[in-house]
């Protein structure tokens, strides 16, 4: 079986849930689509040297969001009339609830541990592995996260209706 199809079948096989990630990285539809086909270019060019892709794909997606903050986005520009946006959701992913509102305000580190370890249902050390840092490290910005979680106002509002 030749590289191509390899690659197509693996893209074909993990693009919603690769989607389903990206989106809850960037919480922006169209940031997230970006985000992945930025990752699979990346991909593409190694992917017979890739012994098991899942973990790479994942490392390189996250990578790619992380630094993305250091980029100047200067490609939209203001207009009279507002496009036409699709109310799809292909992402399997819902950004109205008030999860999706606190893991906005998260940093992106955090929220890339949340991510993986929860939404991904990663081990620590898959996740350690994914974002290239230790175990340890993992562990401390899942607590880190969980906490700001807990004192989240969304969060905390949504908790309190519910009693």
């Amino acid at each position: 079986m030749s590289e191509g199809v390899e690659f197509e079948d693996f893209v074909v096989a993990r693009y919603a849930a690769l989607l389903r990630t990206a989106y809850l990285l960037t919480q922006d539809r169209a940031l997230a689509e970006d985000l992945l086909q930025t990752t699979l270019a990346k991909c593409w060019p190694v992917w017979r040297r890739i012994d098991d892709p899942a973990p790479y794909v994942h490392r390189t997606l996250v990578n790619t969001y992380t630094s993305w903050w250091r980029r100047r986005w200067n490609g939209e520009y203001p207009t009279a009339e507002l496009p036409h946006t699709s109310t799809t959701d292909h992402t399997g992913a819902d950004d109205r609830t008030d999860l999706g509102e606190a893991l906005r305000r998260l940093p992106r580190k955090m929220r890339a541990v949340i991510v993986l370890r929860f939404y991904e249902d990663l081990t620590e050390a898959e996740a350690a592995r994914i974002l290239g840092c230790s175990v340890g490290t993992v562990k401390s910005q899942t607590s880190r996260a969980l906490a700001k979680l807990r004192i989240d106002p969304a969060l905390l509002d949504a908790t309190r209706e519910q009693s």
